[in-house]
């Protein structure tokens, strides 16, 4: 299936909502908890021993490693980040389609 590049995003969001953004973080982050409206992990792309500084907005999907700066505005960049591939290859992920050669960023 041929997806234009803002509809793969769309249907990714989607994707997300369906399955709940609390159980979509888990899922990629398995050994966190909630506090108030934050989801609080271990970053597992560094050493990190302590809850605390890796926190996810369970209501708006904005992210952030207070330790690193590292940061994202939803869901799908943080999969991005933590998988190590672009916003565009995560969304087609996410909805489970392959990836356009002419979408994808250089």
């Amino acid at each position: 299936m041929t997806y234009h590049k803002q509809n793969i995003f769309d249907d990714a969001h989607r994707v997300i909502t369906s399955i709940g953004k609390l159980n979509f973080i888990r899922n990629l982050l398995p050994n966190g908890r909630v506090e108030a409206s934050e989801f609080v992990a271990l970053n597992p792309l560094r050493i990190d021993k302590k809850l605390g500084s890796f926190r996810i907005n369970t209501i708006t999907g904005k992210w952030a490693d207070f330790a690193t700066n590292d940061r994202g505005g939803d869901l799908i960049a943080l999969y991005a980040y933590l998988k190590g591939v672009s916003n565009y290859e995560a969304a087609c992920a996410i909805v489970d389609v392959q990836p356009s050669n002419k979408n994808r960023r250089g």
